[in-house]
This record gives C-alpha cells, structure tokens and sequence, in this order.
C-alpha cells in the first residue's frame, strides 16, 4: 500500500469514467429514450472536497448523456468529454490542456475500454466490480464497487497521501466557543 500512497502523493488530476465508476453501471431507459442514472452523493461530495484542495477532477465517458452533464455542473467539473467510447484523444487533449505528464494523472475505471488511459497513468486505479482484465492492469482496486463509495475512496486516497484529508473533514466540524 505504501507505493499507491507515493504515486498518490503526486496526482494533480483525477479522470472518472461514469458508467460502472460514478454509477453501478445500470442505465434506466424510459419509454421516451429519456436516459436516467443514479449518483452516489457521497462519491460527489468526496470529488468536491478533492477539486477544493486544488486536484483537478476530470470525466471521460464513451456515452452522452445530459444527466451527466447536469451532475458534474452540480459538481462544479468542468473538464467534461463525452460520447468519447475512444478515451485516449480526451487524455491526451486534457492531459496538454493541463500541461501534466501522465505520473501526475490518475485514472479510475471498470472496463476494458478504459485500458488505454489505464496503462498510461501514474496511477491507475479499478472499481471492485471491474471486469478482471481491468483490475490486473490496476495498480490500486477500491474496496467498494462503482456507484457506491469508490469515487469517494478514491478521493481520500489521494487527500491522505497529500496530508490534505484530516483537513478536509475537519473543516466541516463547527467548533463553537465556551
């Protein structure tokens, strides 16, 4: 575990993959194509607290959706592609945008699609319930599944190893005079 918190250490962006990572990978489809997806807010709110101690957070997903967008909005990520089912131009274009090498990236994702960037990152980390191939290509795996606690475990990851996480909770902590 020491060597994921040194690679850890160095990451100034975080890249999600949305279906099977922020979500469990279930897509609800209604009578009028209208395409529904279920958050974890605790996920959300661990990717806030990541993006306030100045990690960047970005998304790539293979689909489209505006349900994505609203959330991230929600989220205030700004670094959103989707509909990108190639996720290796997105890195690629956001990783210059940025003006990082790949060390500094970290990338967290559940299928063999997300193997091009895995591969490339400083760290790459599987949800629990990737497929296998994705997770032995992983340097870290999440304890909980996508859609439920992972994108969370993955930000307090990064917060701990940065000395950034004790910080970050107990600012929500009020302490109230006499």
């Amino acid at each position: 575990m020491q060597d994921i918190l040194e690679k850890a250490r160095d990451i100034r962006l975080v890249i999600f993959d949305v279906d099977g990572v922020l979500t469990d990978g279930s897509l609800f489809l209604g009578d009028d194509g209208q395409e529904y997806k279920a958050f974890n807010s605790r996920d959300g709110h661990g990717m806030v607290m990541l993006r306030n101690s100045g990690v960047e957070i970005g998304i790539i997903t293979g689909r489209t959706s505006e349900v994505v967008r609203i959330r991230m909005e929600s989220l205030g990520i700004t670094h959103l592609y989707q509909g990108r089912r190639d996720k290796l131009p997105a890195y690629l274009e956001l990783r210059r945008k940025l003006e990082l090498n790949d060390d500094h990236i970290a990338y967290v994702g559940d299928d063999v699609v997300d193997l091009p960037v895995m591969t490339r990152v400083g760290l790459a980390i599987a949800v629990r319930d990737a497929h296998p191939f994705t997770r032995q290509h992983a340097h870290w795996t999440t304890p909980s599944p996508g859609g439920r606690g992972a994108a969370r475990e993955v930000c307090e990851l990064i917060l701990e190893a940065q000395g950034k996480l004790t910080s970050a909770l107990e600012a929500y902590v009020v302490k109230t005079p006499g």
